[in-house]
């Protein structure tokens, strides 16, 4: 799928995995079962992903399967069928005994819990695989839905990095793209998560949402070098089919949608990107700039190294044993398969041949550069040798080079990366649409 390098119309761009969704399916199920019955070769590293759908409301570009008409009883039954489903996959032999090297909330938004429901989640999470190797527990949050005892209680469970979903720091601008904060609801709680002790907070930060301006994205990049958090973090505004913004597209007739354009989105990050590295910070990937030694990304970095990564909660997504699966979802049917005793396994895809190597290609490439080294030890395949009339395309595009060591994006080539990734997919996954 490539990208448009003019208007922004609705479909992903964002490549968040591979294959493609598309090509994920109910009859690969069984394939989860049978990696299951098997034993992690000794070293694989184990993360646990979170699912929070819960939400104040929805943003207009928001693709995640999140709910905002759910009462407190609701919320409760989820939160007993996560320890349920926790508990189908405790004694399987692929996870029996192991020990998280890292631990990821996110959502939805996973701070609209309270206080004393996130204490019962973490400990349900910890009864099951205990959090003492932990590297990492991340916590996403939508500021308007913090306090300092929250977060308070967030630090003493054992967040070790906050995720502040800011997106823009305009009022008008938050409330025109339905978002539930606002502005001073971040100052507020990034000053609260400082008085409790939070060390590594990250900002999230979009460049191109409706109505979006120069003068505006320039005050929020001053706004966020006046915080000074570890890392922040840019995504290009993209349009996915099934978000508000998208059916409204639909409905109107309209193909472009009511953004900008691919140009001036990859020339506002950057001006982000140039201001955030004179201000000290070195950018990590297409998305990330961080600053600080311990400031790290072991979620992402361990993901797409092959880490084995347990998705619980409705519609979450998994990679364990080289197996792709996501769970059912639909809120009630997730439910219902816990309850039952079943794991809530919708649709999978067990990865073969080269696709592991094409899949950790394509998500290193994302940080910048991949080290040949690694692909040939891991995989016995180089990735100059085995693509060279693809990087050389790239390369004479001016956004990919290599050496002897490594290939690296340009920094044109970076902030385009996702659009560039396709050419790397066999040919029987190009073109298909990422749902």
């Amino acid at each position: 799928m490539s990208e448009s390098s003019e208007k922004t119309r609705a479909g992903n761009v964002f490549v968040s995995n591979y294959p493609p969704y598309a090509y994920w399916g109910a009859d690969q199920v069984p394939a989860v079962e049978a990696m299951l019955a098997r034993p992690a070769a000794a070293g694989t590293k184990l993360g646990i992903y979170v699912h929070i759908p819960f939400c104040r409301q929805r943003c207009d570009f928001c693709y995640y399967k999140v709910y905002t008409d759910k009462n407190s009883k609701e919320v409760r039954r989820y939160l007993a069928g996560l320890a349920r489903e926790l508990e189908l996959y405790a004694a399987t032999p692929r996870l029996a005994g192991r020990k998280p090297h890292f631990v990821y909330f996110g959502g939805g938004t996973p701070s609209y819990l309270s206080a004393e429901q996130l204490s019962e989640l973490f400990a349900a999470v910890r009864g099951v695989f205990p959090w003492d190797e932990v590297d990492e527990v991340a916590f996403e949050c939508e500021p308007g839905t913090l306090s300092e005892v929250k977060l308070a209680a967030l630090k003493e469970l054992g967040v070790t990095s906050l995720s502040l979903g800011v997106e823009n720091f305009d009022a008008g601008l938050l409330e025109r793209n339905n978002r539930a904060h606002r502005a001073a609801e971040i100052h507020k709680t990034y000053r609260f998560a400082r008085s409790v002790g939070f060390r590594q907070i990250n900002l999230d930060l979009i460049a191109g949402m409706v109505g979006e301006t120069d003068d505006n994205w320039r005050r929020c990049i001053d706004e966020t070098l006046a915080l000074a958090p570890e890392s922040v973090t840019i995504y290009q505004m993209e349009v996915p089919f099934n978000t508000t913004l998208a059916q409204r597209m639909k409905e109107s007739g309209s193909e472009t949608a009511p953004v900008a354009d691919w140009d001036t989105k990859r020339r506002w990050q950057e001006q982000a990107f140039e201001r955030l590295e004179a201000g000290g910070y070195t950018i990590g990937s297409a998305y990330t700039a961080q600053r600080g030694a311990g400031t790290r990304f072991t979620y992402r970095d361990e993901l797409w190294r092959g880490a084995d990564l347990l998705g619980l909660g409705v519609s979450s997504f998994s990679h364990v044993g080289g197996v792709h699966f996501q769970n059912e979802h639909e809120f009630e049917d997730y439910l219902a398969r816990v309850d039952r005793g079943e794991r809530p396994i919708g649709r999978a895809y067990a990865l073969s041949g080269e696709e592991p190597f094409v899949r950790e290609f394509v998500l290193q490439l994302k940080l910048g550069r991949v080290t040949r080294e690694y692909f040939v030890r891991k995989f016995g395949i180089d990735p100059v040798t085995r693509f060279p009339s693809e990087l050389e395309a790239h390369r004479a595009a001016g956004w990919l080079v290599w050496d002897e060591r490594e290939v690296r994006t340009t920094r044109a080539g970076l902030l385009r990366v996702d659009s560039l990734l396709w050419a790397f997919f066999p040919e029987r996954h190009r073109g298909s649409r990422y749902a």
